[in-house]
């Protein structure tokens, strides 16, 4: 196993799109990616498909391209082979520490012990990560020094 970047986060397709469409959960886990520029949202094709689609369904496909476009240029796009879920592809490409989903299968403790020995990744609710998130105390570790606060305004 790889080490894992601590400031690594992949989203599923469920988060992302809760993210465009909620003002909630999802947006508040993003938006510690959003606001800090050493914080990376990783993600793949295959996972921005699926949550185009989401967008596209709930919304339109004006919105969801519009997303789509956006979302390529804020994220660190990463490749994973076919098959896998695309949340946790992408995490285990980018060696990201954190995969947040709503799906309570991929939160299972079932998954967390098959998941134990491949990848090195914690699989959160959007609500958890963004309660216990503290980029505060993972900046010295990250990037180094004191923690300047947010350097990014997450709504632009």
């Amino acid at each position: 196993m790889n080490d894992v970047n601590p400031a690594r986060v992949a989203a599923d397709a469920d988060v992302l799109a809760a993210d465009v469409f909620v003002d909630g959960d999802a947006r508040a886990a993003l938006d510690h990616a959003r606001s800090h520029s050493w914080v990376e949202l990783v993600a793949s094709d295959q996972l921005l498909d699926d949550a185009e689609a989401v967008i596209a369904a709930l919304g339109d496909s004006d919105l969801a391209a519009d997303w789509r476009e956006r979302i390529e240029d804020e994220a660190t796009l990463v490749s994973h082979p076919e098959g896998d879920q695309p949340a946790l592809g992408a995490a285990h490409a980018a060696d990201a520490a954190h995969v947040l989903t709503y799906d309570e299968s991929l939160r299972s403790a079932r998954t967390g012990m098959e998941l134990k020995g491949r990848v090195d990744v914690s699989v959160k609710a959007p609500d958890a990560f963004a309660r216990l998130f503290d980029p505060e105390k993972l900046y010295p570790t990250v990037v180094g020094g004191d923690y300047p606060g947010p350097d990014r305004d997450p709504r632009e």
